[in-house]
Formats: C-alpha cells, sequence, structure tokens
C-alpha cells in the first residue's frame, strides 16, 4: 500500500469514527448539563466544598466561581512542585524552581500544558498524578463549563441566569472525563502504553552505555491529555515515545481523542438550544477549516521542499518512521487546532510553509474545532461577529438564535478577539527585543523569529507545543509565558461569561423574513470567512516575517 493511499485511509477512518459519535456524545453532553438530578459522589463533593449546586448564578458569581478555583489549583500544584522532593515516590528528584513551578502551575491550571521541563527527569509520581494529571481533568472541566454558561445565554431568555459553576465543573469531570479517561487509558494500556508507580531502572545498552529508564502511571495521563485537549506528556518527547504511543492504533486512537469532544460540542449546543440546524452549521465551520489545515500540512510534507529533503526523498526529519510524513501532518494540525500541546514530531522541523500553517491554526483561536468547551465558545463568538457584518451590509439590526446583537454584545465579542492578538504580537516583540529572545533562538533569520511567535502564540492561545528549538526555560520566559498563558485563557472567559449574561437578559426577537438564516451552508461559508480575514489577517505581517519568508526561500 502507497504512503499516500495508508494516509487517506487513516484520515477516512477517524471522520467516519468522529461522525458516528457526534450525536450521541453530544446528546450524552446535553442530558449531563441539563439534568436535575446529582450522583451521590457528586453530593459529597458538593458538601465537602459547601457548594449549593441548585442555586443560580448570574455571570459575574459564574466567573468569581472560575477565578478563585483556578488560583487555589495555580497555588497548589506550585506549592506541590516545591516541596515534591519531601513526599513519597518522589524518585529522587529535587524541588522544580521557582520560575519553573509557576510556569508549569499556570500552563496546566489554563489548560495549556506547555512544558519548559522533561517530565521523567523533573516530576515525581506524586506531582505527575495529584498535581499535573488533576489539573488536565478539572481545566477541562472548566473551559466546558463556560462553553455551556454561553450556550444558556442563547437559550434562556428575561434572566441573568446562568446555572452554577460547581454543579458543571463537577458534572464535567464525573460524568465526562473520568468514564472516557478510563475506557481510553485501558485500550491504550492493551496497545501497549505503560501504567505503574515502579522506580527509575538503570540498564547497560549494547554498546556499554548507561541508561536510565522512567516509568510511571502514563496511560492514565495519556488519555485525559488528549481527550481534555490538554496535552502535557508524561515524557519529553511526547507521543512520539514508545511509552506514551505505543504503535499506529494508539497514535490513531490519540488523535481521535483530541478531536472527539470538541467536534461533539456542537451538537450539545443544538440540543440545549432547541437548533439542531445551527449546530451542523457551526460543525461544517470547524470541519472545513480542520479539513483544509490537514490537506495543506500533508501536501507541503510530501512535497518535502528544500534540498536535504529532495536528497533524503522525503521530509522525515523530526518524524517517527513509526508514523510517517501522513500520519504526523495530521496529528500536528489536530493539536495546533485543539489547543493542545500532545506532538508526535517535533514541529521545528516541518518545512517553513507547514509551519506557518500550523501557526496559522492556532492563531484563528483554535476553534476548528478548539479546545474543550473554549473552541465553541469561541466559534460562538465568531459567528456573532458574521452576523454583525452581515447585518451592517443590508442595513439591519443582526440577530443570531433569536437574540439582538447590539451595541454591547458586539464590544464584548470584539474585546474578546483581541487579547489574544496583543498578547502574542506584544510578547514577540518584546522577547525579539531583549537579550533573552536572541539567546534563546538556536537558529538565526526567519526560522529563529518563527520559533518565538510559536511560542508566544502557543501559550497566548493555551495551546503548548513549540518549536523544539527554542530555549524558553529561563526566568524570563517562564515567567512572561506563564502570563501570557493566564491572561490568554482567563481574560476571555471574562467577556464570554458576560456576553452570556447579556444574552440571557434578552427576550426572544420573532425570526422575520428579514433574518439570516445561520443554519444554510451560506452562513457557513460566511462564517469560515469571517473568521479568516478578522483573525488571521491580524497575524499576516508577522507571518510574512516568519514561516512565509522562510518557505519562500527555501
Amino acid at each position: 500500500m502507497s504512503p499516500v493511499l495508508a494516509d487517506v485511509l487513516q484520515v477516512t477512518a477517524l471522520i467516519v469514527a468522529l461522525a458516528l459519535v457526534h450525536r450521541p456524545l453530544g446528546d450524552y453532553m446535553a442530558a449531563v448539563y441539563s439534568s436535575k438530578k446529582h450522583l451521590r459522589v457528586e453530593k459529597w463533593i458538593y458538601r465537602s466544598v459547601g457548594a449549593n449546586p441548585d442555586a443560580e448564578m448570574r455571570w459575574p458569581a459564574y466567573l468569581r466561581g472560575v477565578l478563585i478555583f483556578s488560583a487555589v489549583g495555580v497555588l497548589f500544584l506550585f506549592l506541590l512542585q516545591r516541596v515534591q522532593d519531601k513526599l513519597p515516590l518522589s524518585l529522587g528528584f529535587q524541588p522544580i524552581s521557582p520560575d519553573q513551578a509557576f510556569n508549569t502551575a499556570a500552563s496546566f491550571v489554563s489548560n495549556t500544558n506547555w512544558q519548559s521541563y522533561s517530565g521523567e527527569v523533573a516530576m515525581s509520581h506524586v506531582t505527575q498524578t495529584a498535581g499535573l494529571a488533576v489539573q488536565n481533568f478539572v481545566s477541562a472541566a472548566v473551559g466546558i463549563a463556560v462553553a455551556v454558561a454561553l450556550v444558556r445565554g442563547f437559550a434562556r431568555s428575561r434572566t441573568g441566569d446562568l446555572g452554577n459553576f460547581w454543579a458543571d465543573l463537577v458534572r464535567g469531570t464525573v460524568r465526562i472525563l473520568i468514564p472516557l479517561s478510563v475506557i481510553s487509558a485501558v485500550i491504550l494500556v492493551a496497545c501497549g502504553a505503560i501504567q505503574n508507580f515502579g522506580d527509575i531502572h538503570h540498564i547497560t545498552t549494547l554498546t556499554g552505555e548507561k541508561q536510565a529508564i522512567s516509568p510511571g502511571a502514563v496511560a492514565s495521563q495519556e488519555a485525559i491529555k488528549d481527550l481534555g485537549t490538554n496535552g502535557g506528556g508524561y515524557f519529553n518527547a511526547n507521543s512520539s515515545h514508545p511509552f506514551e504511543n505505543p504503535n499506529g492504533l494508539s497514535n490513531l486512537l490519540e488523535i481521535f481523542l483530541l478531536l472527539v469532544i470538541p467536534f461533539s460540542l456542537p451538537r450539545t449546543f443544538a440540543k440545549l438550544t432547541g437548533a439542531i440546524k445551527q449546530g451542523y452549521s457551526i460543525v461544517a465551520a470547524m470541519g472545513l477549516i480542520w479539513f483544509a489545515g490537514v490537506v495543506a500540512v500533508t501536501w507541503l510534507e510530501f512535497a518535502h521542499p528544500g534540498t536535504a529533503s529532495q536528497l533524503a526523498g522525503g521530509a522525515m526529519e523530526g518524524k517517527e518512521q513509526r508514523f510517517g510524513e501522513g500520519a504526523s501532518s495530521l496529528f500536528s494540525v489536530s493539536t495546533t487546532m485543539t489547543s493542545t500541546g500532545s506532538v508526535n514530531s517535533f514541529h521545528d522541523s516541518f518545512s517553513g510553509l507547514s509551519g506557518g500553517v500550523l501557526l496559522l491554526g492556532m492563531m484563528l483561536g483554535e476553534i476548528a474545532p478548539g479546545g474543550v468547551g473554549s473552541g465553541l465558545y469561541g466559534m460562538l463568538v465568531m459567528a456573532i461577529i458574521a452576523v454583525f457584518i452581515a447585518g451592517l451590509m443590508v442595513g439591519r439590526t443582526p440577530e443570531y438564535l433569536g437574540k439582538k446583537i447590539g451595541t454591547r454584545e458586539i464590544k464584548l465579542a470584539a474585546c474578546y478577539i483581541l487579547i489574544t492578538p496583543a498578547l502574542v504580537l506584544i510578547g514577540t516583540a518584546l522577547a525579539i527585543a531583549l537579550p533573552d529572545g536572541k539567546e534563546a533562538m538556536t537558529n538565526i533569520g526567519a526560522h529563529g523569529f518563527s520559533e518565538v511567535l510559536y511560542a508566544y502564540t502557543s501559550a497566548s492561545n493555551n495551546n503548548g507545543s513549540a518549536f523544539a528549538g527554542f530555549g524558553a526555560n529561563t526566568p524570563y520566559f517562564n515567567t512572561t509565558l506563564g502570563l501570557c498563558m493566564l491572561l490568554g485563557r482567563f481574560l476571555p472567559m471574562v467577556f464570554v461569561l458576560a456576553l452570556a449574561g447579556s444574552l440571557a437578559e434578552q427576550k426572544p426577537v420573532p425570526e422575520t423574513a428579514g433574518t439570516l438564516r445561520t443554519e444554510k451552508p451560506l452562513f457557513t461559508g460566511l462564517l469560515v470567512g469571517t473568521i479568516l480575514i478578522v483573525t488571521g489577517l491580524t497575524f499576516f505581517p508577522a507571518l510574512a516575517l516568519g514561516p512565509l519568508a522562510e518557505g519562500l526561500s527555501s
């Protein structure tokens, strides 16, 4: 079988699998968040934190819950890393330095999972499981909760109530993420991923060299790192490590896990609002952008531009021989478009134009399909922008799902889409201007600029992947990238929840002959165009200085 045919069959199998679970999983998640009953374990959790799960919250109270919970998570994870040498199962590892501990705490709580360390030689079993893995669950649940709050804003009228944050957080964790992760972890173990709490093994290789092999609860963390679009690997090599990603079957499963919840949430949105066709419109826009990215990166990598790649017969530098160019391209596009830092190849080694496509996937806001929760609420904000632009074209007050998009709503949406570009461009500019940025680049010219741009794009969009040639483990980068992660995660949530509250207070607007039909293919095209123009063109000058310049000169 030719590599091209194998890759086509792999993408086809993935799309079919996602299509099969889209409806049942989306319906199930809608039932979870609309249920009035509480499980026994959920009641115990509510009592332990002193929360009343039946109390409705307006958006300021909902936001306070998000911020307080996340702040406690940052503090706990920071302290855990600082005292890990005094805890059981420390494996002899020393405490993490303050700047790196802050960076890692901010990273995992913000669902970014940027790693400026090698997990197998830095993090103890307790830190990995009680700290990092726990945040993989709850940070993902926070994202879904905020998305559900925005959906309730569309579904409800004449009330500012958006549900209860603590109930949404617990239900998302207990009823969705944990069961799916358990099933996925069992399958990964069957594929060959490891799962234990053993000591480090010291062996002698065939050449007489000494090597340390680290064990760990890898399969369980691998499952939630992908399912929750987190991305933080147990090992530095991430999903190119055979203990995390043993074979082609596990590789395809991990890509499926990256995409399954983000691609199913539009169905949840449709069920909760009663606008089923609207859900298909949203998922179609997500799918079009994702598929275009897969085709572009795969074609560019198979074309293997550049003298070295042509002499080698393929662009295999930085890629796993087990997976090849096609599976590596599919994985890379899926991670950069889902706010997942998980990688099975090194993006730094992709061709200049391929790296540009991966950067663009993050710069669009990671909404195709995006992270768990964040992809849906990002796409809904872009839908509001799209109907506003359409309203300007025809001179009519824009409406979406029976809600008027007035001055307040469009200001909140505009603030949402301006946050990330500001963080990325200002952070990159400062890094390039200061000596720390220049010293961190292992390459000069356009590729060196791309490394810095990628780092701040990844951090500000809560992705977590990196161009491996960038040395970010310094006090300056640990601090500034950590701040970008926190601001890039929680500032947009402020505007999303304020928008949800504004929409929930409105009364429904009856549909008329002049209402824009947002369930039609025409709107899907308008939505995709709006995304590319409004967000994509913002970064075009930066892309021209980095990946475009590199790609055109190769």
